[in-house]
């Protein structure tokens, strides 16, 4: 795979490469409306993984590919893709969750870790591929699967570009998985699609992260509480 545009962090000193800011799209064909949002046609081309923006503040996700270098020992610098747990292993301080940080935190972080072994350690860290700029939509929508997220994205579009719901989906009850602050785990939010459209619950129309995983459950998925 060819590298996109890459950024360059060394402690104390942020290098970056700014590009252009699109919009989530699916990279297929049309997208028919299922009942819930409605359906967009932007057809996206695998070159556009070129457009994504790469900024010091860039958050790591899972699959990016890193190239960690410790300035002056070649044994200790090393190129990881993030696992599918956000971890990255590393000679001397083996796993270290590298999801949901910036390359600057992350950065910081192997360098005090390597204080331990040597003296003022400068480590600088190059984003080589950024794959990690994606959701997935699970469930009852028309076209589940994993879409590139680009620029500000919310809920709705993600199940917009789907296709939107099936006539099985248990819409009111969507459920968001998402990598915590600190990478180390899920956390789990909830939304409905009548309290965002009806009942002005906009709040409940989040914008999505990079490993989002949006689920939306069938009606008989829903177990009914008892009474």
């Amino acid at each position: 795979m060819q590298s996109i545009k890459t950024l360059l962090v060394i402690v104390g000193i942020s290098t970056s490469f700014f590009l252009d800011p699109v919009l989530a799209v699916p990279q297929d064909a049309d997208i028919k409306r299922g009942g819930g949002p409605s359906s967009a046609k932007s057809p996206i081309s695998s070159s556009d993984k070129s457009l994504l923006i790469v900024t010091p503040e860039y958050i790591i996700g899972p699959e990016d590919i890193l190239e960690i270098t410790v300035w002056k020992n070649a044994d200790l610098s090393k190129q990881v893709q993030v696992r599918p747990d956000g971890r990255i292993s590393l000679p001397l301080l083996g796993d270290i969750s590298a999801v949901a940080k910036t390359p600057v935190q992350l950065t910081e972080e192997i360098s005090v870790g390597l204080r331990a072994y040597m003296e003022n350690p400068t480590i600088s860290i190059l984003v080589k591929e950024v794959n990690s700029y994606q959701i997935y939509v699970l469930g009852e929508v028309n076209k589940p699967g994993k879409f590139p997220l680009k620029s500000k994205t919310t809920l709705l579009q993600g199940i917009t570009v789907a296709g939107g719901f099936t006539p099985m989906a248990a819409r009111n009850k969507i459920v968001i998985f998402r990598f915590s602050k600190d990478g180390e785990g899920l956390t789990k939010l909830k939304a409905s699609y009548d309290d965002i459209v009806v009942r002005d619950g906009s709040i409940q129309n989040m914008e999505l992260k990079p490993g989002d995983q949006i689920v939306v459950p069938s009606e008989t998925m829903v177990v009914l509480p008892s009474r």
